[in-house]
């Protein structure tokens, strides 16, 4: 199987929303995903908020991943953080995955970012366990807080501060 890749463009939104909607039903996530073709368009290809990979088998996309740049300022530059990977099922166990993790870890390389992380769902153990096949470390002391809907309103609410 030749395994290409190609950066997502913005006629690829629905295809792009496509995959969020599979790997939502992977991580019995449905209810949450709230995107559009819309907001992807704006937030990806407007804004630049976030790229999107495709790996290709054969010419088909098959596998997709979203990253965006963070920073860590333990290490005075910027990494590339994975916010999510997805291989369809039927190319599961082909290599892709590994693959497409590599080609993240060559774009970091060339970008002369510091580190790559992402998040797992704890009841991963297939990817956890590919992921420490990979020679990734799992940061057990490290917990992921996050605010979303009513509770980053209410935060925000009556700090218009302009930066």
């Amino acid at each position: 199987m030749n395994i290409t890749y190609r950066l997502a463009k913005p006629e690829d939104c629905a295809l792009i929303l496509q995959f969020i909607k599979d790997l939502a039903e992977y991580e019995k996530m449905t209810n949450d995903v709230v995107a559009t073709e819309e907001l992807l368009a704006q937030w990806i290809f407007e804004k630049k908020a976030a790229e999107v990979i495709f790996a290709m088998a054969d010419g088909k996309e098959v596998a997709f991943a979203v990253f965006c740049q963070n920073f860590s300022t333990f290490v005075g530059r910027a990494g590339l953080y994975l916010e999510d990977i997805y291989v369809m099922p039927q190319y599961r166990g082909r290599g892709i995955g590994k693959a497409m993790l590599g080609k993240l870890a060559d774009i970091a390389k060339q970008r002369g970012y510091g580190r790559m992380e992402w998040v797992c769902l704890d009841w991963n153990t297939p990817s956890i366990d590919f992921y420490h096949g990979l020679g990734a470390e799992g940061l057990t002391e490290w917990t992921t807080y996050r605010l979303a809907g009513d509770a980053l309103a209410d935060l925000a609410e009556g700090n218009d501060v302009n930066v």
